[in-house]
């Protein structure tokens, strides 16, 4: 599931997340994934103050807007999975992704190779669990997915599903067949001129990328990957 967030603006953003998990449950649905950092908003992060980014994090352990984000993953008999700043419980900020599982539990993956923010820290671990449809199921966010030594770890780990939560674009890669970056120009006037700028996101560099390395990795270990992006 992908929508168009607000920066800073949580109440917003769950409330947009909140209509997609009633819609889903609708239609009965089973595994709903939203994109990287869907409850904070992603873009504007690096700009922020070390404070605005504490200011942001959430301890997953009594976070208000995973509450009822787990209630519903209850009463729905669904696995939902968001995104935000987690704060641990030493204070260190990670940039993570949580499953709220039908039975009540949360299943969080800490992104591995983080850049988002310098006291942003990066995990250290993997994340595979089982789930109650007989798979299971290992999280990788966004950048993490672009090693293929990650995906296949989940793989041997025992993965069936990978869940792949993205915020993605503007990527300068050294492959001519890789994602390049979004002429500025084209950002600065996508409100003027929206059509230019979804035309990059569509094209060879943007959508195409994705649709060569996103299926490489599911072909080349055999598993599904359920990919959502923040745009």
């Amino acid at each position: 599931m992908q929508f168009q967030h607000k920066a800073n603006d949580k109440i917003y953003n769950l409330a947009k997340i909140h209509q997609f998990i009633d819609k889903a449950a609708t239609e009965k649905v089973n595994v709903l994934v939203f994109p990287e950092m869907c409850i904070t908003g992603y873009w504007h992060v690096p700009k922020l103050s070390d404070q605005s980014v504490y200011a942001l994090s959430e301890r997953v352990s009594d976070s208000g807007s995973l509450a009822l984000i787990k209630q519903k993953a209850i009463a729905h008999q669904m696995a939902i999975g968001v995104g935000l700043i987690e704060r641990a419980e030493d204070n260190t900020l990670y940039n993570t992704w949580v499953v709220c599982m039908p039975d009540g539990s949360l299943h969080k993956h800490q992104k591995l190779h983080t850049f988002e923010h310098p006291i942003i820290k990066s995990g250290e671990q993997y994340t595979v669990f089982e789930t109650p449809w007989g798979v299971k199921m290992g999280v990788l966010i966004c950048w993490d997915n672009n090693l293929v030594e990650n995906a296949r770890a989940n793989a041997l780990l025992g993965a069936d599903i990978l869940l792949a939560p993205h915020q993605t674009g503007g990527t300068n890669s050294r492959s001519s067949h890789s994602m390049k970056p979004i002429p500025m120009t084209l950002w600065e006037n996508r409100h003027q001129d929206p059509q230019s700028l979804q035309e990059v996101f569509q094209g060879e560099h943007g959508r195409g990328w994705l649709m060569r390395w996103l299926p490489a990795r599911a072909h080349d270990n055999g598993m599904f990957v359920l990919f959502s992006h923040q745009f």
